[in-house]
C-alpha cells in the first residue's frame, strides 16, 4: 500500500493510540496495529481493527476521564 499524503510505503506496525471519545474522556489503546508511512509517519487503520476499535471505544468507562486498554485482536 502507499501512504495516501506523500506516495510513500506504508509498513505494519505496533503503536499506543489516543482516542478523544467526548469532550472530557480520552481511551488510549496500547499495542494498536496500524499502517505507518517510512516517509511522513502518516498512519492508517486498517478497517478489520477499526471496528475492534470501535467496540473497545463503546465499552470503555464514561465515568473515566482517562482509560488505558490494551489492543487483543
Amino acid at each position: 500500500m502507499k501512504c495516501h499524503v506523500c506516495g510513500g510505503p506504508l509498513e505494519p506496525t505496533v503503536t499506543h493510540m489516543p482516542f478523544k471519545t467526548d469532550a472530557k474522556r480520552i481511551v488510549i489503546l496500547k499495542d494498536l496495529p496500524v499502517l505507518q508511512c517510512a516517509s511522513c509517519a502518516e498512519f492508517l487503520i486498517e478497517d478489520a481493527v477499526m471496528a475492534q476499535v470501535d467496540m473497545m471505544l463503546a465499552e470503555a468507562d464514561e465515568r473515566a476521564e482517562l482509560e488505558i486498554m490494551s489492543y487483543a485482536a
